[in-house]
């Protein structure tokens, strides 16, 4: 009988040790579970209201995978001093993110932006499609805010009928709810900080006004594809205006065109339109596109060359030459 008691008695040890050691690895995962949950690297768009509390919050954070638990999250934020400010706006999460980092990213405020990359050469047009396709706003309130005449710059001068040139080319971020106003004021903005550095006392020198420079650095962008044939360009550009020489730039046409095309036609050489530089002598109205720093600098910056014609030889180069058969022959030879 005592050994029977014995037996039992050691075997409800072993029972209260399995029992402890199950619950401990309960415990462990369920603390793991809801304190550590692993992440899992898909990004999640959460949207703040104003006025939107915490505990609100972590409802869409759980629903949406970032947090295991709302009321761990309300906790921990009351183990902090209560929950602060939260700002409206979007905010971008990652599922299996820890509460601290979530608490930490709210207090910091919204931080979704949407990348947006305008290339050099756009046109507005072009430049209002891209942004009106990341942002969801209509290509054509941006293009009214392109013609209001409510954004300016020092640059435009008193002649220009809309912002074609100064949207500068770059990577921008911007928050999803962004309007067409506050896109072209920073792209505006953006343009005065890259050009501030430029000798703009040289546009006086080659007789242009900042704002007929940026209409030679619009044709320049369309017409050089090469770096070092920028100052090229500039150099035929500045050359025939010089001599009163219809400039004669393929782009300018393509712009008055509807849609750009492979290849201009003779036909397509008689467009009836101001940009057309074959028919019209002197500068196009207006730039032609948004150019970048390089053909900026090209512009002021023009070659000491007497070169009054070029070529595209098909590689994305040019040959250049002053004397006209010379031209004629390389047009038969590379573009027969």
């Amino acid at each position: 009988m005592k050994i029977l008691k014995e037996l039992t008695h050691h075997r409800a040890k072993i029972l209260l040790v399995f029992a402890f050691l199950a619950m401990t690895f309960f415990l462990a995962y369920l603390i793991n579970h809801l304190f550590f949950p692993d992440k899992s690297g898909e990004t999640v768009h959460i949207f703040v209201e104003k006025g939107e509390g915490l505990g609100a919050i972590a409802v869409k954070l759980k629903k949406a995978g970032v947090i295991r638990s709302s009321l761990l999250l309300r906790l921990h934020a009351w183990t902090r001093g209560g929950e602060g400010v939260i700002l409206p706006g979007h905010y971008l999460f990652e599922r299996g993110m820890g509460y601290k980092e979530v608490l930490d990213l709210l207090a910091s405020g919204p931080n979704y932006q949407v990348r947006i990359t305008i290339p050099e050469g756009l046109t507005l047009k072009q430049t209002a499609e891209r942004f009106a396709s990341a942002l969801g706003f209509s290509a054509e309130d941006f293009l009214a805010e392109c013609h209001s005449h409510r954004h300016t710059t020092p640059y435009l001068g008193d002649r220009a009928v809309s912002l074609e040139g100064f949207l500068f080319p770059k990577t921008y971020d911007f928050p999803p709810d962004v309007t067409p106003g506050e896109v072209v004021e920073v792209l505006l903005r953006q343009f005065e900080r890259e050009v501030t550095d430029l000798d703009w006392d040289r546009a006086k020198e080659l007789g242009l006004s900042p704002y007929e420079v940026v209409i030679v650095a619009s044709m320049i962008e369309k017409e050089a594809m090469l770096d070092h044939e920028r100052p090229l360009v500039s150099a035929v550009i500045y050359n025939r205006l010089r001599l009163g020489m219809p400039l004669q730039i393929d782009a300018t046409v393509q712009y008055a065109l509807p849609q750009w095309k492979p290849r201009l036609t003779y036909r397509d050489l008689q467009v009836d339109s101001p940009y057309n530089t074959y028919i019209h002598k002197g500068l196009p109205p207006g730039p032609i596109c948004n150019p970048g720093k390089a053909s900026l600098v090209a512009a002021l910056n023009p070659a000491q060359v007497d070169y009054l014609y070029y070529v595209a030889k098909g590689d994305g180069g040019h040959f250049f030459t002053s004397d006209y058969q010379e031209f004629l022959e390389a047009k038969r030879k590379y573009q027969p």
